[in-house]
């Protein structure tokens, strides 16, 4: 009798848990359904119809609603309601603030490979992970991640000269090489340079789990795992998964196993010894070997984070650079000579150094305006929330906060579309809004690994540019973008590549 009355006890509270969840979540959808937004078609729809095309006309298609309901429209489909932000005001009410640092449901598909790491986790868990890997972006640290920056350079390098006589090459299999190259000795301390069988399947199965995230993202029933499960995309994801997480395993096992913790001294100033090369992934075993302030399940999601995140963004970033300033020769010179007056002659600038290329920053920003490598970032609010145009929005509610349209907006951007360095001078800056320019997010989950981001690629352009001269062969007008995760041209980036001595007396 008692045990009967237990269950159905149970029964009642589950059902009432259920009906309180879902009466929370209609409340939800109802309150964004009355933002302006797209029509609706009907309940399997919504109003997302138009998005079920091509990658290329699914991002024309945003943008354009972007302009038609600035600053703020609505997305449905059955159980799924998202609010679209494009305005400064309302980012920095969402982005400061502590209370809106969980993720949304589209970064629920990462978690078979990255697990609940920096980049999906939330709570206590993220700030403990936040913690535990802000030292490895000291300037200490990169510091010395910028001979391996250089190394890289010098290996892409070689590659363009092999590939320069064509009338242009498509820069993004080799950038993105470089990329992955350079994050797998700085994460983890593991040269790709030199491909073990191992190392090949692990690359291939990084750029092949991206087509399947990207396939997801614009197919919003797969991003729920169970109907995703009977798709046969769901199995070929498990098998990627399953190589991905065994060469980290590989990898951190053999970091691990002569492994010495690093010391800091009182001014928090990293000690070096000879030892073999500082990774990311040594903090992380430091953390383990110290205070067990991290297991070997989360310092596997840590570096499958960065190996994820630290090379799709910035070889998106470069690949941009490269296009848009082979667009304008008077850039270029620009910065040839500056890189001539600060570098000295050097083709391997040291910290400092990169620190004191200020037009070169500036020409990166503006690339960064333009082309954001993450285009949109999706967050659920942690507490109601009213808009700077003055519509309610509950806690629960997913955002999908369009960096691309900010960064596009002509009442913060005159001539939006024009590339124009000077836009990042001091005093073009001084009267804009904070958060009218966000390529690295912003406020308490902004990324932690934006100067190591920046450093690198202007490392990248400085040893290119010493040895090549950029022409133009795609454009930002030819340019056929898609929406994934990140921004990504359909038919590639094609630069031509002249070497340099051909065409400048004075070189670098």
């Amino acid at each position: 009798m008692i045990l009967l009355v237990l269950t159905w006890t149970i029964i009642v509270l589950v059902g009432l848990f259920v009906v309180k969840s879902l009466t929370h979540q209609f409340l939800i959808i109802k309150n964004v359904h009355r933002l302006p937004g797209p029509p609706s078609q009907n309940l399997l729809n919504g109003n997302i119809g138009p998005l079920y095309g091509s990658p290329e006309s699914l991002f024309k298609t945003v943008r354009q609603w972007g302009l038609d309901y600035y600053p703020i429209y609505q997305n449905w489909v059955a159980h799924v309601a998202v609010a679209n932000i494009m305005n400064p005001y309302d980012f920095e009410t969402i982005l400061s603030s502590s209370k809106h640092i969980s993720k949304s449901q589209v970064y629920d598909m990462l978690h078979g490979w990255l697990g609940t790491g920096l980049l999906t986790s939330t709570g206590s868990k993220w700030q403990n992970r936040r913690k535990i890997l802000t030292p490895s972006f000291h300037f200490n640290i990169l510091q010395e991640f910028i001979k391996i920056f250089h190394e890289e350079t010098e290996r892409l390098v070689e590659v363009l000269k092999k590939e320069c006589d064509k009338p242009f090459i498509d820069v993004t299999g080799y950038v993105s090489d470089f990329a992955l190259n350079t994050i797998g000795e700085t994460a983890m301390g593991t040269s790709f340079s030199e491909e073990t069988a191992n190392g090949k399947r692990y690359k291939d199965a990084i750029h092949q789990i991206g087509n399947l995230y990207s396939y997801r993202l614009l197919r919003p029933w797969f991003l729920n795992k169970y109907v995703y499960f009977f798709s046969p995309r769901y199995y070929t994801e498990r098998k990627l998964v399953n190589v991905l997480h065994e060469f980290t395993t590989e990898v951190v096992a053999k970091r691990e196993k002569n492994f010495k913790a690093i010391k800091q001294d009182a001014s928090e100033d990293f000690v070096y010894s000879k030892r073999k090369r500082l990774a990311m992934l040594d903090l992380l075993l430091t953390a383990k070997k110290e205070d067990g302030s991290i297991d070997d399940e989360g310092i596997r999601e840590e570096v499958d984070t960065f190996m994820f995140e630290g090379h799709d963004t910035t070889s998106a970033a470069i690949c941009y650079a490269l296009m848009l300033i082979a667009c304008h020769p008077d850039v270029q010179e620009r910065i040839v000579e500056e890189m001539h007056q600060v570098l000295a002659g050097s083709t391997k600038p040291d910290y400092r150094t990169l620190q004191e290329l200020k037009y070169l920053e500036r020409c990166l920003k503006e690339v960064l305006r333009l082309f954001p490598s993450v285009p949109f970032i999706a967050r659920v609010l942690g507490e109601d929330m009213t808009t700077y145009s003055g519509h309610h929005l509950k806690a629960g509610t997913m955002i999908h906060l369009h960096i691309y349209d900010l960064h596009r907006n002509p009442d913060i951007y005159p001539d939006p579309e024009k590339f124009d360095p000077d836009r990042f001078l001091p005093e073009n800056c001084q009267n804009r809004h904070n958060f009218a320019y966000v390529p690295f997010s912003a406020g308490p989950r902004n990324c932690i690994g934006q100067k190591f981001a920046m450093l690198e690629i202007k490392a990248v352009l400085c040893g290119v540019l010493a040895e090549f001269v950029l022409e133009p062969v795609d454009t930002p007008e030819s340019l056929e973008l898609k929406t994934e995760l990140v921004l990504r041209s359909s038919g590639g980036v094609r630069v031509k590549f002249v070497p340099r001595k051909r065409n400048r007396q004075s070189d670098i």
